[in-house]
């Protein structure tokens, strides 16, 4: 029931490849993309999708990105992989990449941030990109 609450912005990826080909194509449109791990046991993840990520104003800055979701709820190989690529131990995490595909680690989330200070950090991410 909690991924119904996703609304249409996030796109899920759940392998490396898919997140790779996901990458290229924000590149090539020139979009910087912001990726959410999420999963349906992760209270906090749950808490972002009821508090931070419907809030209109969060969602008209997602318009200047390409929001990604790897749901690793079942924790299987997969999943594991594509954490393991970027050194998370666990949701909540969110990464952003720049409009050339480059991991902008400085910019890292880890636990729950409310809209008015997670809008706040996409301004910036979107200013640096």
């Amino acid at each position: 029931i909690a991924a119904e609450a996703h609304g249409p912005a996030f796109e899920r990826v759940a392998t490396i490849e898919q997140l790779d080909g996901r990458l290229a194509a924000a590149k090539a449109g020139g979009k910087p993309v912001m990726l959410d791990f999420y999963a349906d046991w992760c209270v906090e993840c749950i808490r972002m999708e009821r508090n931070t990520f419907g809030e209109p104003e969060i969602q008209d800055l997602f318009g200047q990105v390409q929001p990604l979701q790897a749901d690793v709820t079942g924790n299987d190989e997969t999943d594991r992989a594509l954490m393991d690529k970027y050194g998370i131990i666990g949701p909540p995490a969110i990464l952003f990449f720049d409009s050339q595909g480059n991991e902008m680690r400085g910019y890292r989330l880890v636990g729950y941030f409310g809209p008015g200070e997670f809008a706040q950090h996409l301004r910036s991410v979107l200013e640096a990109d």
